[in-house]
């Protein structure tokens, strides 16, 4: 970004509530102006930034693009700053930046709750809740929970995976909590992770997904865009936001991409984080605006 959105005095003022008076965190958050989670058009659009939380700190070519904090708190801050964003999914460290700054008036909270799956680890299939869980969330006033499922049918680790998962939607449907489930199907490929972004792949993992718990009342997906996603939408009748992804080559490609697919029955909106929060020419302003008019486009 050329220019800070932020003053260097309101980091030297998050510094010094973190470290003077962290009981101010949670009044923050307790006092913070709430709205509800669907109004006016009925649809969201929730900038996400839980990655560093799993080890994830790149951004295309940059290994380390969200390492500095200072930077990505920035970049939250302009994104929210912006019509038609609706809120900001995040980990526990992130909101509590973000509310100690008084950034979450009138926005929705996602709190992103399993990290413990770090990218490039032997465990990563084995992705436990190790951010928010549903006690604390509904204790912190977060609106909306959001928890990774990856399914790899060759690793042992995703059995653990998705008892923690049964478990979280089934604790949010007791509290009335709405929460979103990314599912994709996974595999290892020569030592890491890889997501099966297939038409069919991502049908099947919304079907395994939509199973888990006692109660799918609350229940939401956080679907990526892909391949026919007519046929993908057709295989569930829960609220679905659409997964953003990593940047492309070319972003009017990607934004023409989540054009069609928000027409779609069922299409409630779209959280993206690292391909609006790091566009390739730097303008954050631009990118979330854009995005912003696809979701809700009278603005």
């Amino acid at each position: 970004m050329a220019a800070s959105f932020l003053a260097p005095e309101d980091f030297d003022r998050l510094r010094t509530v973190r470290a003077s008076a962290p009981h101010t965190i949670g009044e923050a958050l307790a006092r913070r102006r709430r709205r509800d989670v669907l109004r006016g058009d009925g649809r969201l659009f929730i900038v996400a930034a839980d990655h560093p939380a799993r080890g994830a700190l790149a951004v295309g070519a940059n290994p380390a693009a969200m390492a500095d904090r200072y930077d990505l708190l920035d970049r939250l801050a302009l994104a929210l700053s912006r019509p038609g964003v609706d809120g900001v999914l995040g980990t526990p460290d992130i909101i509590d930046d973000l509310a100690a700054l008084g950034l979450l008036d009138d926005k929705i909270v996602v709190g992103s709750m399993n990290r413990g799956g770090l990218r490039g680890a032997s465990f990563e299939m084995d992705d436990r809740v190790t951010a928010y869980d549903v006690p604390g969330m509904v204790d912190a006033g977060i609106d909306v929970a959001k928890a990774l499922l990856r399914v790899n049918l060759d690793d042992a680790g995703t059995t653990s995976t998705l008892v923690a998962m049964a478990d979280a939607v089934t604790r949010a449907a007791a509290a009335k909590l709405p929460i979103m489930l990314e599912p994709f199907l996974s595999r290892w490929v020569d030592g890491r992770v890889v997501n099966d972004l297939s038409t069919d792949a991502v049908i099947l993992s919304i079907a395994i997904a939509a199973g888990l718990g006692s109660s799918s009342a609350y229940t939401w997906m956080k679907i990526p865009v892909v391949d026919d996603m007519e046929r993908v939408m057709a295989a569930t009748t829960m609220p679905t936001l659409l997964l953003g992804g990593d940047s492309g080559a070319d972003p009017d490609e990607t934004f023409a991409a989540w054009e069609d697919a928000l027409s779609l029955p069922g299409v409630r909106g779209l959280t993206v984080g690292r391909t609006l929060l790091y566009p390739p020419d730097g303008n954050v302003a631009a990118a979330v605006d854009i995005a912003a008019g696809l979701v809700h486009p009278t603005l």
